[in-house]
């Protein structure tokens, strides 16, 4: 591209450049919530039994690839910058989706979902480390709020489209469908502006990527609170394993999953988009250590009421408590990834790398064991849930070396806003 047609791309304005990273970070949500309707019919198709809990795996292997992939694109676009990384996460995730949509197998759909955890990998890294490259301090928590209310949108419409789309195709063509919205995002993100400052990229040696994650894990406050939001991650992604078998089997909603599991999705949306205006009120740290408090009551409350129902407890008291720990994550994922990243500005896509690796990876695991668990009741998902909130607040208080719930905020003024505008600079 000559340097006369670079000047007539059109910039991303400061909402278009919020809009596009939530929905460049919303292709992670996508590879998972578009085909959670469709497990039936893959069971059928390669030969599974009904309540089979083997397709557990294609979430889990997506999430190993969405955190090996992240050790490759974070690094590297700390030298070659975040356009050039974005480019080819969008390309190995279509690759990966046209292999698993082309699958004969269920090895051979295992290793394609792999491959599209790996592309999925690129956009969710990069774009962390894209607002971390713009913003800081409250501005920042209050930007990735925005950005992940607008990512959470698609786990509201994922199952619906994907429900309605298996009644016309089969779920080989629903996964191809995909390459539409990749190719669309990708086109979009021709006019994202380099973010990464010249002072901040960083050589590709040993001694290089060292030194920078020695700067990640030699920070308290980081290493606890990625190992916070590992522990709360592990329970996030058993309740999107096991969601389709519970409310099918154990609730024998299995027509209304769309329904109920999009729910579910909104009230984290709408906890996102509110906890930008709370954040400027009281602060980061102090909500989260409020919702972490509140995280561990609700919790406890989910475990008695599966113990005393023996593990059936009426849909109305699943979904109640369900929504609000729902909403407890969706405040505590923004907040806590706010306070790791904030100190990391000089390594910010290493940073990235290595938070999200940890948390994927290692939440993956956690998830896994809570999935396979499961027993026909939601007793398995509360204890979970209860398990990753005691280690997740554990692991703040030790963060924090127990200095919690700093006094309320006063909202910052213009002029103590460190954070640049979308321009980069």
């Amino acid at each position: 591209m000559s340097a006369p047609s670079r000047h007539r791309i059109r910039r991303l304005g400061p909402i278009e450049f919020t809009a596009f990273l939530a929905m460049s970070m919303a292709l992670a949500a996508l590879g998972i919530d578009l085909m959670l309707p469709a497990f039936a019919e893959i069971r059928t198709d390669l030969g599974l039994s009904a309540g089979s809990t083997a397709l557990a795996g294609l979430v889990t292997t997506y999430f190993i690839g969405l955190a090996i992939g992240t050790v490759v694109y974070g690094p590297v676009s700390d030298r070659v910058g975040r356009r050039p990384m974005l480019a080819a996460g969008y390309a190995v995730y279509a690759a990966g989706a046209l292999a698993s949509a082309l699958a004969p197998s269920l090895a051979w759909l295992l290793v394609a979902r792999f491959v599209w955890g790996f592309g999925a990998a690129g956009p969710r890294t990069v774009t962390l480390a894209v607002v971390r490259d713009t913003y800081s301090g409250e501005r920042m928590s209050r930007a990735m709020s925005l950005i992940m209310a607008v990512f959470i949108v698609v786990p509201v419409i994922a199952p619906t489209i994907g429900a309605a789309a298996t009644t016309v195709m089969s779920w080989r063509w629903l996964f191809a469908s995909v390459l539409v919205a990749t190719a669309a995002v990708a086109v979009w993100g021709r006019r994202l502006p380099e973010t990464l400052a010249d002072e901040h990229r960083r050589e590709l040696t040993v001694r290089e990527l060292t030194e920078a994650v020695r700067v990640v894990v030699a920070d308290r406050v980081t290493v606890g609170m990625t190992l916070a939001l590992t522990a709360l991650y592990g329970g996030f992604v058993a309740y999107l394993g096991t969601a389709e078998l519970i409310f099918g089997d154990v609730f024998g909603a299995a027509q209304r999953f769309p329904v109920l599991f999009g729910g579910l999705a909104a009230v984290m949306g709408s906890a996102m988009l509110l906890n930008a205006r709370i954040v400027r009120r009281v602060g980061t740290r102090r909500l989260a250590h409020t919702v972490l408090v509140v995280y561990l009551v609700v919790a406890s409350a989910l475990l008695a009421t599966s113990l005393a129902t023996l593990g059936v407890p009426p849909l109305w008291a699943f979904m109640a408590l369900g929504a609000c720990l729902l909403a407890c994550h969706a405040l505590l994922i923004p907040n806590l990834n706010t306070i790791a990243m904030e100190a990391m500005g000089r390594v910010a896509g290493t940073a990235a790398a290595v938070i999200g690796a940890i948390q994927i990876a290692f939440g993956a695991l956690l998830a896994s064991l809570t999935s396979r668990a499961f027993d026909g009741t939601v007793t398995p998902l509360a204890i979970g849930f209860l398990a990753a909130g005691v280690v997740a607040a554990a692991l703040t208080v030790w963060a924090e070396r127990g200095r919690l719930f700093p006094p309320l905020s006063r909202p910052a003024s213009p002029q103590a806003i460190t954070g640049h505008g979308p321009s980069g600079r």
